[in-house]
């Protein structure tokens, strides 16, 4: 039986990309998307299968503990188990801390940090009865070297690899992996939206010369929800064309 992979925030940018990579590897996939984009979510699914992939979805706001323990309860009774989670999800609110209203600092917070909460609880159980599990969070560059205008974002993202690091630790026994993966400047619709000066000052800053595509992301993922990467656990690969070393 194919492996069941859960990727959050699948219908879009990295986890379309994401998606797209483990459907090719033979995994069952299961994109998650926010309830209120259906209509989106069937348009990316049905573009999905003419590539010759099929792709389950999997309704859920993130944010809400509710929603994610009853979209666990439907994937563990659709397909008995969920062995592959990658926490995609995110969104920004950019302001200068100044400028920011609790509503932004609270929605960046919950949609990117406190998500892997409420997705990660419900899904362990069943990981570690099975005795396997891959878990693969998504954060930032800007988690690892701060970003101006994002307090919110960069504090939520750093916040995503000290959950990595300490869940890592909870469930290697049961032979389940938790990593992080650290994406750089990427070639998705937020990075398309920035002023083409900027940009191009962006990418005279990164050594390979260039942003990185969404491919780039979902071939590291790739790499660590591998049955041979059992012995890699609690770490952050950073893809990042050399933006950022540490």
């Amino acid at each position: 039986m194919s492996k069941v992979a859960l990727v959050t925030g699948g219908t879009s940018g990295l986890g379309a990309a994401i998606c797209s990579q483990l459907a090719a590897d033979g995994y069952q996939v299961v994109a998650n998307y926010l309830p209120d984009l259906k209509a989106q979510a069937l348009d990316w699914q049905q573009a999905f299968s003419q590539l010759g992939y099929t792709c389950a979805l999997a309704p859920a706001d993130v944010s809400s503990e509710t929603d994610c323990q009853r979209m666990a309860q439907i994937l563990i009774e659709q397909f008995g188990r969920v062995d592959v989670l990658v926490n995609n999800a995110g969104i920004t609110r950019d302001a200068t801390i100044k400028k920011m209203t609790s509503e932004q600092w609270q929605a960046v917070i919950n949609t990117n940090l406190s998500s892997l909460f409420n997705v990660c609880k419900p899904l362990i159980e069943s990981m570690q009865q099975h005795r396997f599990g891959r878990i693969v969070n998504i954060s930032s560059v800007n988690a690892q070297r701060g970003q101006f205008g994002q307090t919110n974002y960069s504090a939520a993202k750093a916040g995503v690899h000290g959950f990595t690091k300490a869940l890592a630790q909870e469930t290697a026994r049961y032979g389940i992996t938790v990593n992080t993966v650290s994406p750089g400047f990427i070639n998705t619709s937020m990075v398309a939206a920035i002023p083409d000066d900027l940009r191009n000052e962006i990418i005279n800053s990164i050594p390979v010369g260039r942003v990185g595509e969404p491919e780039d992301i979902a071939r590291a993922v790739r790499f660590l929800v591998d049955d041979n990467a059992s012995y890699i656990t609690g770490t952050e690969l950073s893809v990042n064309g050399g933006i950022f070393m540490h």
